[in-house]
């Protein structure tokens, strides 16, 4: 199989993403101020080949292990998190086809990411019980199906190429993936979405009108979780990554400001505010929590790439208590620090012109996709009485 972009080995990737990161970085207040959709950073995105490092080897990808594929997440979402979230449901759909696609379906579509095209997602629904409540439907009509539904959240539709669609096969049916393309009739990506922070990622509604399915486009999702399975713990060891690259984000710029504009606290007696002894405390207790979670971060990939090589029971909670772990880390991490840096950096770190809070915008906005309280819940049940977390996707 040949493929338009670059495969790139472990070392490349990190090396692409730092790279990618970085200029990222540069616009990334002026896109959040103004809000600017990175359209044009999200095809830079696509044709370095980061987006195709889990297409398995056996159909032409690098197959890159979730340690490396987690540091690049760190460092894309570093530079600019909405760059980091954006391709998110892209390697976790990629990960749904390696699980339940047959095989005509993974060449068809792992050749699609090998050409440099983008996937979406079109999964959480407004109105509904819960966050995994879902009404929309597929039904069958002749030789195809017939997906009609309202889809809120749909970080990375206003960008793909291809959307998977959640939905029920029937009222009560279980749930599939539709794979609709972004432009197939019947299918409205809306911009109307609306929050403090994560301005850019473009998370807004995708509306489904008779979009008409063929077989071909639909796998399915409940069976993934029928029996062991890291797909769980994959998808979030990637929101964990966004938020430890808030906050290293966060700690940088702090640092960069106190050491260049910030003026000392009179009862400090020192000539530059980044030698009050305050000062620097603070920043030793921040720098001591990010790089917590960096670890913390850094070892649940580890957990999962371990699962996905003697996948059972154990492995994979294993691999889920480990990416809750992280996952509650860096929340408190990427909060915590956006938070006080406005402590160390002082009066003039609060000028709009500065665009420090969107550092905090983010991470707040960020951290509520999955509350790190219930992250913890299950590392109490696990600690107290050895009981491993529920299988659903979101641990």
């Amino acid at each position: 199989m040949t493929a338009s972009v670059e495969v790139l080995s472990g070392e490349q990737a990190v090396r692409v993403a730092g790279s990618l990161g970085e200029a990222f970085a540069e616009g990334a207040a002026q896109r959040d101020r103004d809000r600017l959709l990175p359209h044009d950073q999200v095809d830079e995105l696509a044709a370095s080949g980061l987006l195709a490092i889990t297409v398995p080897a056996a159909f032409g990808g690098a197959d890159l292990p979730v340690e490396v594929v987690a540091e690049v997440f760190r460092l894309l979402s570093k530079g600019d998190p909405n760059l980091g979230q954006i391709p998110v449901s892209h390697f976790v759909y990629v990960n749904q086809l390696r699980l339940q696609g047959t095989l005509d379906q993974q060449e068809r579509f792992f050749a699609e990411v090998l050409a440099g095209r983008k996937f979406g997602n079109a999964q959480s629904e407004r109105g509904t019980e819960h966050a995994r409540d879902y009404r929309t439907t597929l039904t069958r009509n002749g030789d195809a199906w017939r997906l009609d539904g309202t889809k809120f959240y749909c970080t990375g539709a206003m960008f793909a190429d291809w959307i998977p669609v959640l939905a029920h096969a029937g009222p009560d049916g279980p749930l599939h993936v539709a794979w609709v393309g972004r432009h197939d009739d019947g299918v409205e990506v809306v911009d109307d979405w609306d929050a403090l922070g994560q301005r850019t990622t473009a998370s807004g509604t995708v509306r489904l009108d008779g979009v008409v399915v063929t077989d071909d486009q639909v796998t399915s999702y409940s069976d993934t979780f029928d029996g062991p399975t890291t797909f769980g713990s994959f998808a979030q060891v990637l929101h964990a990554s966004i938020d430890a690259g808030i906050a290293r984000a966060a700690l940088e710029d702090a640092a960069a400001f106190v050491t260049t504009k910030s003026r000392p606290h009179p009862d400090a007696d020192v000539r530059r505010a980044a030698d009050d002894p305050l000062v620097v405390q603070t920043f030793g207790m921040l720098e001591l929590q990010v790089r917590a979670a960096e670890a913390l971060l850094a070892e649940a990939a580890r957990a999962v790439d371990r699962a996905d090589a003697d996948l059972d029971a154990a492995s994979a909670g294993h691999a889920s208590l480990a990416v809750a772990a992280a996952r509650a880390s860096t929340s408190h991490a990427a909060v915590d620090t956006s938070s006080r840096l406005f402590e160390v950096a002082g009066t003039r770190s609060a000028a709009s012109k500065e665009s420090l809070d969107r550092h905090w915008r983010n991470a707040r906005t960020h951290t509520l996709h999955d509350p790190a309280a219930w992250k913890v819940q299950h590392l109490g049940r696990w600690a107290v009485d050895s009981t491993l977390p529920p299988r659903h996707g979101q641990l």
